[in-house]
């Protein structure tokens, strides 16, 4: 399988939102179109435990959702990275409890389609820094939140970012762009 991360991203690159420039609900429906044909080719999404609880606690309950996205992650096989969680209280959920570079490597030699990672900003870079991205996608918000975790590390030991070859970009009447990377080698 594939394993690809897929980022909501602000201008300034930041993916942690700490300001009010995301909304799963608003979205035109031509971004709602590229997120389902995207999502009909993923086998298994792969969240650390901050982003699964968030996911837990709003998709399920979304019963007014029309965009498709709350029944695409009440039946997709989800993992959820955590060596605290117990019982993940979702359906279709397995919880990866220890090593989960070396599960994550393992999915990736499984036959399958794609294995999507959002959110899980932590999980997102230990992942990127042991070089087990195939492909990262990123949907760009016009706004500039000039702070929070970015979508590569930061930090002054941090792996250097691969370099990246565009094999994908759209833009949609809301402002928000599309651009999809893999790793040019």
């Amino acid at each position: 399988m594939r394993i690809i991360i897929t980022q909501n991203i602000t201008l300034d690159g930041r993916v942690e939102m700490l300001d009010d420039w995301f909304d799963p609900q608003a979205q035109d429906e031509e971004l709602s179109a590229e997120l389902m044909r995207q999502s009909a080719n993923e086998d298994v999404l792969l969240l650390g435990r901050q982003t699964f609880e968030d996911f837990r606690g709003y998709w399920p309950n979304a019963t007014d959702d029309t965009t498709g996205v709350a029944d695409h992650l009440n039946q997709v096989d989800k993992r959820v990275v955590s060596s605290t969680l117990t019982e993940p209280g979702w359906q279709n959920t397995q919880i990866i409890s220890s090593d989960p570079l070396r599960a994550v490597a393992d999915l990736r030699e499984a036959p399958g389609r794609d294995v999507i990672v959002t959110g899980s900003i932590t999980l997102a870079h230990e992942l990127i820094a042991e070089g087990l991205v195939d492909e990262y996608r990123m949907f760009t918000y016009p706004v500039w939140q000039g702070r929070g975790r970015g979508y590569f590390h930061d930090g002054a030991h941090s792996a250097r970012p691969p370099r990246l070859k565009l094999i994908d970009a759209k833009s949609f009447p809301s402002g928000i762009t599309y651009s999809a990377y893999e790793p040019s080698a």
